[in-house]
């Protein structure tokens, strides 16, 4: 039985593009099921977090990731009554709008892109599941429901209006005001308690596993995440429990424990918060002005410092600081390149060059390509076009 508060399949806004309902799967599993099944979703495999795609079998990927956060959003969604599947589906899309070379690859994007409305990796994700996809034979994109949509777009929060982060100050990124404008998405309000468990499951998800990446580069040790909050008595706990536990399976146990206080401490607050506002609608949860999903204070001031580590010892490392810098030389070097000669775009992607009537829409058309490169895609084309012309760089 679902919540009342829960997203109800029976009470789905619909698809812009109406479609019959399927006799077996519910619209938010028909939903799930075609995001796992576009070429974005594949490409997921060779995009990264924070090392490169050719750095490591071991490292997380964006589509390992992304299962992660699936994962953790069905669970949290499960206890709590809401739909997992509507949770499962807005987790799987989350990063199908992120660039090769993770956050490094978007900050690039983003510069580039500046002159031309902008880039947002969520607002590229609404883009791909609403235009980019092209498969159907009615229509452009997925044609997901209402509610997924919603979930992709503010599964982080309003982006317009008082309850809007600072950081949406500003004009709409062009993708989601375009998706916007086409079906109003509510940007104004919370988004669906469903979206915000796949939100905080991205925080579980990447919290745990960057630390679980750092420990295996050598970036840190075990002994420097004994100093911090969360992380620090999770490894007293498993050195009184399991003395003499060899390394890699005292790493696994402690990480494991505080992967599991994440979560708990999720669900705990969720439930409180719910059983307080008594929320009898889903709309209710969009008019409350605050997330019903989110961290207890204590566990937020103790992540903060955690991920206050991760970003001085591992997200801005040497090591990581120079592969950062040669692989934005390779998007700034592809994109004025492909913007100077739209002919290098392969043929299934001159229809749309030849649609842009100016130099912005010609951009546009451009970072959808490039942003949808894989790593290993984007190296070996920068390769491919650059290694004669260019002088070589260590």
């Amino acid at each position: 039985m679902l919540a009342p508060f829960a997203c109800q399949p029976d009470a789905s806004r619909g698809r812009l593009w109406p479609e019959r309902l399927s006799s077996f799967r519910s619209p938010f599993q028909r939903d799930r099921d075609r995001i796992i099944h576009s070429s974005a979703f594949r490409r997921l495999k060779h995009k990264t977090q924070v090392f490169v795609e050719h750095e490591g079998d071991y490292y997380r990927t964006r589509l390992t990731h992304t299962i992660e956060v699936a994962q953790v959003a069905r669970t949290i969604a499960g206890v709590l009554g809401l739909n997992t599947d509507l949770a499962e589906a807005v987790a799987l899309a989350h990063d199908l709008g992120h660039t090769p070379f993770g956050h490094t690859g978007e900050d690039a994007m983003e510069r580039l892109m500046a002159p031309y409305g902008g880039f947002d990796h969520n607002a590229q994700a609404l883009r791909i599941v609403t235009r980019l996809e092209r498969h159907y034979a009615d229509f452009d994109g997925l044609n997901l429901t209402w509610e997924t949509l919603e979930g992709i777009a503010k599964h982080n929060g309003p982006v317009t209006g008082p309850n809007a982060d600072a950081k949406h100050d500003g004009p709409l990124p062009y993708a989601l005001a375009e998706v916007n404008a086409q079906w109003d998405l509510g940007l104004d309000t919370h988004a669906s308690a469903e979206a915000q468990v796949a939100a905080i499951a991205d925080d579980v998800a990447y919290s745990h596993h960057d630390l679980h990446d750092g420990l295996r580069s050598g970036l840190f040790s075990e002994d420097d995440l004994m100093e911090l909050p969360v992380t620090g008595p999770a490894f007293e706990e498993v050195d009184r429990t399991y003395p003499g536990l060899d390394k890699m399976r005292r790493r696994h146990e402690a990480l494991r424990r505080v992967f599991g206080r994440m979560v708990e401490d999720v669900i705990a607050v969720a439930q409180n918060r719910l059983t307080s506002a008594q929320p009898k609608s889903v709309d209710d949860i969009r008019q409350m002005g605050t997330t019903v999903i989110r961290f207890s204070k204590p566990l937020y001031q103790e992540l903060k410092a955690v991920r206050s580590f991760l970003f001085h010892r591992m997200y801005r490392a040497p090591s990581v600081m120079a592969v950062r810098a040669e692989v934005t030389r390779m998007v700034d070097d592809l994109f004025p390149l492909f913007l100077r000669q739209p002919d290098l775009l392969p043929p299934e992607w001159q229809g749309d060059v030849r649609s842009a009537t100016d130099e912005t829409q010609l951009a546009r058309v451009v970072a959808d390509y490039v942003a949808g490169m894989t790593d290993r895609f984007a190296i070996q084309e920068h390769a491919r076009l650059f290694s004669s012309a260019l002088p070589s760089r260590t």
